[in-house]
């Protein structure tokens, strides 16, 4: 809508606004009266034919006919259609704050909330009605909706929108109610599996239990940086381990400073879990359990199409090894090959890397590629010590960890390992990865000394497993952006700034 025609629909509506207040009618009040949900009374309609209620919602859909009107009211529950009669309205009252007819056609729009009383009834169409008494305005809007049949087609305005978008679309209203089922889903089988569930900081002196940039704020008080936590309180829910907790988990928002894509965000929602006296072996078998327990509950399926894979989540989750997958498709052996070695079959396949690319940072590069092509559901094993700085050596080859990931439809979607307790092993770890970091690896895990202090103390044997909202948004076959409420947007202000630049 051009920006002169929307003037003119404000001004009008702002015109209208004055006028009720002009007439004692407040536009906006502070409370309205809802004696039940629109679905409940379609739902019921045997139970209230005849009886006087009060509804609210809404109004997205008026027409008018001489003495009588049609409209319909919308709550969260869905449409009931209002038959508004002049012979039945009370009069406009400014005690009541009510609207006579001829009010009611002349001051309300489409997109103002209502409040109606009266009584439920069909019309003669035989369409279940709230016949009104009274009509109260709750909230005068002042901006036309999207006409529900377009919606709005700009992916940008749609998420600047967002609001509007949900309001003129039922399917993304319940793309986030499942959304909402899968994270309580989560919780519950982890509760009914014995898990405690904990909250840990969100603002940590060490960025810890990931490879990732992390944000940075100022703590005012303290005069000090801080960082936004980029793992779910993985090293804080270890600390719990050493203090005597046996099975933790925490749900919330993590952080991380990196690029936008298909698969990625800056912020979102992970689940992580702890569990002593348990190894990775352990683990897959309560992750592989919960998937099927989730996708189920969310979906009612176990078979999905993702990004072009057909998957079905009842099949058997074979296992893969890390180092034999790169072999096959790149023909490197990784656990053996030099930096140089690693850079040339890059360059060859040209794959972008920095200069100052570690040796596991350029094995990744690698990995990534091959897991374009695996649909799984599988589990990846045999991860290098390298890319693993947390994870607990194998017995048998300790140049390789006790480490998993599952790929699904080309992704990695989740990852779990038997937690490394050997404080001088983790020292060592963390100083190599300090080393990274103090050369330009951004991504490289800080040295955490208390943790390592922590760990002295005494871990037991402890397996750990963490998911994201992007396994939600896989199972959705949808960009994770897209199955997110309100996804972080540039302002409009320096976009315009960079636009006039140009």
């Amino acid at each position: 809508m051009k920006n002169s025609r929307l003037e003119e629909i404000r001004s009008i509506k702002l015109a209208k606004v004055a006028k009720l207040r002009e007439m004692g009618i407040d536009p906006y009040p502070a409370s309205a009266k809802k004696d039940f949900s629109n679905s409940y009374i379609l739902n019921n309609y045997s139970k209230f034919e005849g009886k006087e209620i009060s509804l609210a919602g809404r109004l997205v859909g008026l027409r008018e006919h001489g003495n009588i009107a049609f409209g319909h009211i919308q709550d969260e529950t869905g449409k009931l259609q209002v038959f508004v009669q002049k012979k039945t309205l009370h009069e406009t009252s400014r005690e009541k704050q009510n609207l006579g007819f001829t009010d009611f056609i002349k001051l309300t729009d489409v997109g103002d909330f209502l409040e109606v009383n009266g009584v439920v009834g069909k019309t003669v169409r035989g369409e279940i009605s709230l016949i009104p008494s009274e009509i109260k305005i709750l909230t005068k809007s002042v901006r036309p909706l999207p006409e529900k049949w377009h919606g709005i087609k700009d992916e940008e305005l749609r998420y600047r929108q967002r609001y509007i978008d949900l309001l003129v679309n039922d399917d993304l209203k319940d793309l986030f109610r499942k959304k909402a089922m899968f994270w309580q889903s989560i919780r519950n089988f982890m509760i009914d599996k014995g898990f405690l569930e904990v909250e840990t900081p969100v603002l940590e002196n060490t960025a810890g239990g990931a490879d990732a940039n992390p944000f940075v704020t100022h703590h005012a008080a303290f005069d000090i940086n801080l960082y936004l936590r980029i793992s779910m309180g993985e090293l804080w829910q270890k600390r719990l381990m050493v203090a005597g907790f046996e099975k933790t988990f925490e749900i919330g928002r993590q952080f991380r400073n990196e690029g936008l894509s298909r698969e990625h965000l800056q912020d979102y929602t992970q689940m992580e879990f702890y569990w002593a006296y348990a190894s990775y072996v352990d683990s897959m078998q309560l992750v592989e359990e919960m998937y099927k327990y989730v996708a189920q509950k969310v979906f009612g399926s176990l078979k999905f199409k993702i990004n072009g894979f057909s998957i079905n989540l009842d099949t058997k989750w074979e296992k893969i090894d890390y180092v034999d997958s790169i072999k096959a498709k790149m023909g490197i052996d990784v656990s053996v090959a030099s930096i140089d070695d690693l850079k040339n079959k890059l360059n060859e396949l040209k794959i972008r890397f920095e200069k100052s690319d570690t040796q596991g940072r350029l094995i990744d590069l690698l990995w990534k590629q091959v897991r374009k092509e695996i649909g799984g559901p599988v589990f990846l094993v045999g991860h290098p010590v390298l890319v693993s700085p947390l994870s607990k050596r194998l017995e048998d080859r300790p140049e390789f960890t006790q480490r998993y990931q599952i790929i699904l439809a080309g992704s990695e979607m989740g990852n779990g390992y038997s937690e490394l307790n050997d404080p001088v092993d983790q020292q060592e770890r963390f100083k190599a990865q300090q080393g990274m970091r103090d050369e330009g690896d951004k991504e490289a895990q800080m040295h955490d000394y208390d943790f390592v202090q922590a760990l002295e103390f005494g871990m037991p044997p402890v397996t750990g497993f963490g998911v994201s909202e992007r396994l939600f948004s896989f199972l959705a076959d949808l960009p994770v952006r897209e199955a997110v409420l309100f996804p972080l947007l540039k302002p409009e202000s320096i976009k315009k700034v960079k636009k006039q630049e140009k």
